[in-house]
């Protein structure tokens, strides 16, 4: 172990600690992945399928696709032993290759994922929490009262509220996030576990008209069931969410191959027994067309229990955006330290261990897409460059089989896995543009066009504006932040 190992261990240096074990990886990955959707709006991949039979065997491919992609990025986790995930892969493939071109599809990354997607997300996902928490208020004499204006600031102010709880709780301790976030996936998990026992029972009395259709139906368009896979994929996305915290996990070599182990099949498990559970209960037309259906499914099973699934659908959300904005703080910290974000972001709490500056700001852009209010279109245009970014990694990972063939790999896949996931990162990407063209595909190209605008000036040309000496000291004034012994080891270098 290196002298500054030890410092850390002894808290005597700035940085990032390594304070998450197996279970705390395995709970930052189900966090991510179970949302609301599973819970809301799972009825897309049974549209465009067609059938029972074959939604149940995109459920299950779309998992096992998930594994496979997963896998890949823990072994570039090994290669790359850095938080980030993407940025940090396509930094070290591409980076130092080129001048110009090398840090640019690392830049675009961040510039994507730090500035727009991350945030949207989680102000979308705060929405809904806010949304089915306070489901159980509209049962009091006087909420029948308020009108529809009244009833969205309620929802908003609970968002606001929410917001500012998980940016204190991510501000405040890393020990703090794994003690909420392991207690959130718990009751994840227990909330998938009621959806799909109350299916048993229902198999189980003998309620299985609806299954007995099977794969009649099935939709054979190449287009419905690319678009079938692409909505059930993105219901699993989150399963690199481990690898963006790689700097913070305990032994990563050994468990972040092993959370993904865990956690993406367990996922699977749950999305599948759970669609079966909701198709023995609706028939196939009322599933694809309720507005929420495991609120449908929660009053036809559950009865007076059925205020369950609005409170899964809430510990699932607010434990969702708290884990989403704890990687994407990590993936600001880091391109920070590459310089591709002000460097103040790259700045560590002196006693907390937590990137406080990067902390702050996704909280206060989070912020602004909440009160902006309709942003689920930014999400729709940005959502699809997440496989694009996902086959820019295999590609990473493709490169650095020969650029890093000497690296001491603990974990290695076969090299057909990161093939094949690069071929489904093409399919998802080129599909939605040729089946579905719209508008939001050019609106995504246009805002990468911005971020090369952003990129030439202040990160290829290095130039810095007066203002951020101030802005960099007052910050470090509020935060205590400072740099971490990494950087400053470099400097003395």
């Amino acid at each position: 172990m290196g002298k500054m190992e030890k410092d850390e261990d002894n808290g005597k240096s700035v940085g990032l600690k390594r304070e998450m074990g197996l279970i705390a990886a395995v709970n930052v990955i189900l966090g991510v992945m179970i949302g609301s959707g599973i819970f809301v709006s799972p009825q897309a991949a049974l549209r465009y399928s067609g059938s029972i039979g074959a939604c149940i065997v995109v459920w299950t491919v779309c998992g096992f696709i998930s594994l496979i992609g997963a896998l890949c990025f823990a072994e570039l986790g090994t290669v790359v032993p850095k938080s980030g995930a993407e940025y940090a892969y396509l930094m070290e493939a591409f980076g130092k290759r080129h001048r110009f071109f090398g840090p640019l599809p690392a830049f675009l990354c961040a510039w994507v994922y730090v500035m727009v997607l991350r945030p949207a997300e989680i102000a979308v996902i705060i929405l809904t929490f806010a949304e089915y928490s306070i489901q159980p208020l509209n049962s009091l004499p006087n909420m029948s009262q308020l009108s529809e204006s009244d009833l969205r600031n309620i929802t908003k102010l609970v968002a606001l509220l929410a917001l500012g709880i998980i940016t204190y709780i991510n501000l405040v301790s890393v020990k703090l996030f794994v003690k909420i976030n392991n207690i959130f996936g718990v009751c994840k998990v227990l909330a998938c576990l009621i959806v799909i026992f109350g299916g048993i029972y229902e198999i189980a009395i003998g309620n299985t008209q609806n299954l007995k259709s099977g794969f009649e139906g099935t939709n054979f368009n190449f287009g419905h069931i690319a678009l079938a896979f692409y909505s059930g994929l993105w219901s699993y996305d989150g399963w690199s969410s481990v690898t963006a915290i790689t700097e913070e996990i305990k032994r990563p070599e050994k468990n972040i191959p092993r959370s993904i182990l865990i956690a993406v099949p367990i996922v699977t498990g749950l999305y599948v027994f759970m669609n079966i559970a909701y198709m023995t209960v609706m028939e196939k037309t009322e599933m694809i067309n309720s507005i929420a259906v495991g609120i449908t499914f929660g009053e036809r099973v559950l009865g007076s229990f059925s205020f369950l699934i609005p409170l899964g659908v809430a510990l699932s959300t607010f434990g969702c955006a708290l884990s989403i904005q704890f990687g994407v703080t990590r993936l600001c910290f880091v391109s920070a330290r590459e310089n591709h974000m002000p460097k103040v972001l790259s700045y560590v709490h002196v006693t907390r261990s937590t990137p406080a500056p990067a902390v702050f700001l996704q909280g206060m852009l989070a912020l602004i897409f909440l009160v902006v209010g309709d942003i689920a279109p930014l999400i729709e245009f940005a959502s699809f460059l997440i496989w694009f970014f996902y086959g820019t990694a295999m590609l990473a990972l493709l490169m650095m089989r020969v650029t890093h063939a000497n690296t001491h790999r603990p974990y290695k896949v076969p090299i057909i896995l990161p093939i094949f996931t690069l071929f489904v990162s093409l399919f998802l990407v080129i599909t939605p543009m040729v089946s579905e063209p719209d508008v939001k595909y050019f609106s995504a190209c246009g805002f990468i066009l911005l971020g090369i605008a952003v990129y030439i000036p202040l990160v290829y040309m290095k130039m810095r504006p007066r203002l951020m000496d101030k802005i960099t000291h007052l910050t470090q004034l509020f935060f205590l932040a400072a740099p971490t012994s990494m950087e400053v080891e470099e400097k003395v270098l």
